[in-house]
């Protein structure tokens, strides 16, 4: 009846809990755009004196259930490491699961063992130090479907790793998260690759080129006002980014250059914002996983020539003089974050901050739906100023 943790997203872990052994009513409620639903439990379930209990909430969303596994609590052995596996990838099949030294060759080597979904390895215990986690499909060592690099285990080290399907792209069909006493901790594929997208929102800038690195040809070439690119995937690291006017690099640069870091398992919108003479760059991350029970919306001041703006999200044919905005007193380059909404149609209206009678964007139509995923930018005209307008980027799977 108490709740013990809220808002705990895909990949969040809660505890570990220290409680008195002895019987619990126990359950899980999924938060909907508007309001909650309990899709696990409510179960009694007992906890075992010296036990270290673990509930996976795992499947997708329509098929939501829990694994619930057990262990002794028992010290780890001086020296050594210990890990205890659990297969929570639904879609994955049966597997082999390898954990060696970094480099070795896996036709010469027995997996740690084989198993299927809800199935568990462990626990096991190895000596502390430097090693290469695999996992390949059963019964195949050379069709790897996840690799770890190196990953250090230290001395004590007591981890349950839940393996669970990759969603962050490259070719890793999953992702290792684990949660040991001190908290979460994700161990990802080594190619899980960082993924960007160029906006061009400067409204009196010629059409761009960017160039990663000084290289040439430009990763995105004459990419004009108010276009966007496609998502790209690149190897995460820092990269040093310039953005100059079409087909005049080196000359020409208005942007840059500058150092942006790109992490693994991020989606980054890179947006040139504000006019020629004072054009920068915006980073605009964020989790664009879709969510199967409402839609992702976020809305990002792009306009450089609008003020502060009250931001109006509604149902059609809404008077918005009779309802609060959404959004309050937006700047120029702020960035509403993602909120959940329901699937549906809506009108978007930006006005004034504190002046409902004026609209200078929209009333414009947002159709949405359950699992989409929309970044919503304002935008000044052509060249600048008025009228304004809104750029609409749809990442719905």
């Amino acid at each position: 009846g108490a709740e013990a943790a809220g808002g705990v997203d895909f990949k969040g872990t809660v505890g570990p809990l220290d409680i008195a052994a002895g019987t619990y009513n126990i359950a899980v409620d999924g938060i909907l755009a508007d309001g909650t639903a309990t899709v696990i439990g409510p179960v009694d379930l007992t906890f075992d004196a010296d036990t270290i209990t673990t509930i996976i909430a795992a499947n997708s969303v329509a098929a939501i259930e829990p694994i619930i596994v057990t262990q002794p609590r028992t010290p780890v052995s001086a020296g050594s490491a210990r890990a205890f596996v659990v297969h929570a990838a639904a879609s994955a099949p049966q597997v082999d699961v390898y954990v060696t030294a970094p480099g070795a060759d896996l036709t010469a080597e027995a997996p740690l063992g084989t198993f299927s979904y809800t199935e568990t390895l462990g626990p096991v215990e190895v000596p502390a130090g430097t090693y290469q986690i695999r996992v390949t499909a059963a019964g195949d060592a050379t069709a790897v479907v996840y690799d770890s690099g190196d990953v250090t285990l230290t001395d004590g080290l007591d981890i349950v790793l839940a393996a669970l399907p990759n969603i962050e792209g490259g070719s890793a069909a999953i992702t290792l998260l684990g949660q040991t006493p001190g908290g979460a901790l994700e161990l990802r594929d080594i190619n899980v690759p960082a993924k960007l997208r160029v906006v061009h929102v400067s409204p009196d800038a010629p059409n761009v080129d960017v160039v990663v690195n000084g290289a040439t040809p430009p990763l995105v070439e004459n990419l004009a006002y108010p276009d966007f690119t496609p998502i790209v995937e690149v190897p995460a690291d820092t990269y040093t980014v310039e953005v100059a006017a079409a087909g005049a690099y080196p000359g020409s640069v208005v942007i840059g250059p500058a150092d942006l870091p790109f992490d693994a398992g991020t989606t980054t919108n890179v947006l040139a914002v504000g006019e020629l003479a004072n054009i920068a760059p915006l980073l605009a991350s964020g989790d664009p996983r879709s969510i199967g029970v409402y839609a992702k919306v976020r809305i990002i001041h792009g306009s450089p020539n609008a003020g502060n703006v009250d931001i109006y999200v509604a149902a059609p044919g809404t008077d918005i003089t009779t309802i609060e905005p959404a959004f309050a007193d937006v700047a120029f380059t702020d960035n509403t974050g993602f909120v959940a909404l329901p699937a549906g149609d809506y009108e978007v209206s930006v006005t004034p901050t504190g002046d409902d009678s004026v609209v200078a964007i929209g009333p414009a139509t947002l159709s949405i739906v359950d699992g989409g995923v929309y970044t919503t930018i304002a935008r000044d005209a052509t060249g600048g100023g008025a009228p304004f307008g809104l750029i609409v980027i749809d990442d719905s799977p």
